[in-house]
């Protein structure tokens, strides 16, 4: 009896489609070339990256800054282009950011450059004064700290190996106008390991793991009661399961939480990067993306990215965790998936096109139909039934002058033409469009840098029929953090009048409909859109955003950090919110300030 190939995979379980992927990518890993890790997601950080990007007047050789994160060997590429540029002015601020940079990934920088190269050599040489190679620390303790960046590494012909400490001690006080919380202490107790390294510098690896406790401001809990499922589960913005804490002081309860992230990473032909395992994605050139961003915790993924010239094709697959479905003490979250692509083309030094698409499906089989890495999902959609959450994007940037960046997304999750020209609300229009602009040293200030940023989502997008096809992991939107229903405008101001000083400010003001119990006005993509509410005379139509309860936040965050030495910061943060809601429950005021120490971590807040 001989049975078709289609036949045999219809029966493999879904949940094997990774290691059987995986395997064949390492088989076909025979010509991998030199390959490193990707440098953990982090606003700061990346913000120095593109900020090199914008100062060297075109696009990056190694990577697209469309698709986060970036390889640590492609960043070095970009400080070396940067350095061997005799049109970039560098400050000393800029001078001291690019051996930051270069310290941090020391493994991959050169140890040498060819003579032909002479304002490279020169201006890689004027980095070090004192110091023979990248990263060398003026200052080790036996076998730790031969490196700024590293407690501990070592590095040979074969292995290399670098271990970090991740810790983040915070404590606050909070103050808001009504009895709930009128008055408690924010924490944050963070614990945790970093270590990454390469066999041969063609196998990468990368894991983390943390154990925290944590008490939120106010507004975060709010949020959080939305994404929460049961009592004694607690809530922490972009991570998985939490257990719900006591705290003292305060009239709501706190959260303990692990967090875990590690993948490895190869190159199966010189062009073709493959990575496996367990992290956050983010694509897009805003503070937010519309497409697929790190709010959410990190999930289960097997990414192909395809460089070619001007193009870059990224895909990837996902294992994403359906959380609304209530489930025994001995069972397992239900899964779901999802398959993403999208390519990535510079239209010569100074624009750049995006197509991005995904598809959220569930399955107990393989669907072959969507791991064919060229296709139009929304073809195969339709093909199978329907039954799927297909979501189709475009994103635009443009830099210039040095000093500029444009940038823009737009989302379509359903759109129908004749009802938009009919502009009567319908519900079947669901679509998120983004606008924004970076000017880096403004008004010729150097190493001042502004921000501002459009966002909006009609009612019901990345929202479907139920947790098995919406555009939501563990509870928590994968997208934009309000996830539909909302218009937000965003300001960002960074001045760094110092290498060890960081001025931070994000001002926000914020419109969106909030839901009373047991109704849905869009907003919240737990729900399912075949329960959206229904305007007397109108079939599909009246449906605008801001609807339901009409809630209008303004925000103002501000941070001031200090670096005392190589990833060890001290963080001075306040926060001023303001939250007018026809919801009772969300109508009041918040004034936060808080202290932090944080050593090789993000600083992370949730701008709502």
């Amino acid at each position: 009896m001989i049975v078709g190939y289609s036949a045999v995979c219809a029966k493999v379980p879904m949940r094997n489609i990774f290691t059987i992927w995986i395997a064949a990518a390492l088989l076909s890993g025979g010509s991998a070339h030199a390959q490193s890790q990707t440098i953990p997601l982090n606003s700061d950080y990346y913000h120095l990256i593109d900020r090199l990007e914008i100062r060297q007047g075109q696009w990056a050789g190694g990577f697209h800054s469309s698709v986060k994160p970036y390889s640590r060997q492609a960043v070095v590429q970009l400080t070396d282009s940067i350095l061997g540029n005799p049109f970039v002015r560098l400050s000393p601020v800029d001078k001291a950011m690019l051996l930051y940079l270069r310290d941090d990934s020391w493994e991959w920088v050169p140890t040498s450059y060819p003579d032909s190269l002479s304002l490279l050599q020169l201006r890689a040489a004027e980095l070090l004064p004192g110091r023979q190679r990248p990263g060398d620390s003026r200052k080790n303790l036996g076998p730790f700290y031969h490196k700024r960046s590293d407690a501990y590494s070592s590095q040979t012909e074969d292995f290399d190996i670098h271990i970090n400490p991740a810790v983040n001690f915070g404590f606050g006080r909070e103050t808001n106008s009504d009895t709930t919380g009128a008055s408690f202490n924010p924490y944050i107790n963070t614990r945790g390991v970093e270590i990454r390294g390469s066999i041969r510098k063609r196998l990468s690896f990368y894991t983390y793991l943390s154990d925290n406790q944590a008490l939120f401001p106010r507004y975060i809990w709010e949020y959080g009661q939305q994404y929460t499922s049961g009592q004694e589960q607690g809530f922490a913005p972009g991570e998985g399961l939490t257990k719900r804490i006591r705290a003292r002081n305060s009239s709501f309860g706190g959260a303990d939480f692990l967090s875990a992230r590690g993948y490895i990473s190869f190159n199966a032909l010189k062009i073709i990067n493959i990575q496996f395992g367990h992290d956050r994605h983010f694509f897009g050139n805003g503070y937010r993306s519309l497409f697929l961003s790190d709010n959410s915790s990190p999930y289960l993924f097997l990414k192909f990215t395809t460089r070619l010239g001007r193009f870059q094709y990224t895909n990837l697959l996902t294992e994403f965790q359906n959380r609304q479905v209530p489930i025994g003490a001995y069972e397992t979250n239900p899964q779901k998936y999802a398959a993403i692509h999208h390519l990535s083309v510079n239209i010569g030094d100074h624009v750049n096109l995006g197509l991005f698409e995904a598809e959220v499906f569930s399955r107990s089989q393989i669907e072959l139909n969507y791991f064919n890495p060229i296709i139009f999902y929304r073809f195969v959609e339709s093909y199978r039934g329907s039954a799927d959450n297909a979501l189709i994007g475009l994103d635009f940037k443009a830099n210039f002058a040095r000093r500029f960046l444009l940038y823009s997304q737009v989302m379509f999750d359903e759109f129908y033409l004749t009802d938009l020209r009919a502009a009567k609300g319908s519900w079947r229009n669901k679509f998120a469009i983004q606008a924004g602009a970076k000017y880096i040293d403004a008004f010729d200030i150097p190493n001042l840098d502004l921000q501002a940023e459009l966002n909006l989502a009609r009612p019901y997008t990345y929202s479907h029929r139920s947790g098995q096809t919406n555009y939501v992991h563990y509870n928590q939107p994968l997208a934009h953090p309000l996830g539909a229903n909302f218009i937000e405008g965003l300001g960002i101001v960074r001045y760094q009048p110092h290498a060890r000083l960081n001025v931070t400010g994000i001002f926000g003001v914020m419109r969106y409909g909030a839901d009373p119990p047991n109704r849905n006005y869009g907003g919240n993509l737990l729900k399912s859109y075949e329960d959206r509410v229904r305007w007397p005379g109108q079939e599909e139509g009246g449906h605008y955003i801001g609807q339901g309860r009409e809630t209008i936040v303004t925000y103002g965050d501000l941070r001031l950090s200090f670096m005392a030495r190589h990833n060890l910061f001290i963080d001075f943060h306040q926060v001023l919110r303001k939250s007018d809601s026809q919801l009772l429950r969300l109508n009041y005021n918040t004034s936060s300030s808080s202290i932090a120490l944080r050593w090789n971590l993000p600083y992370r807040t949730m701008v709502l």
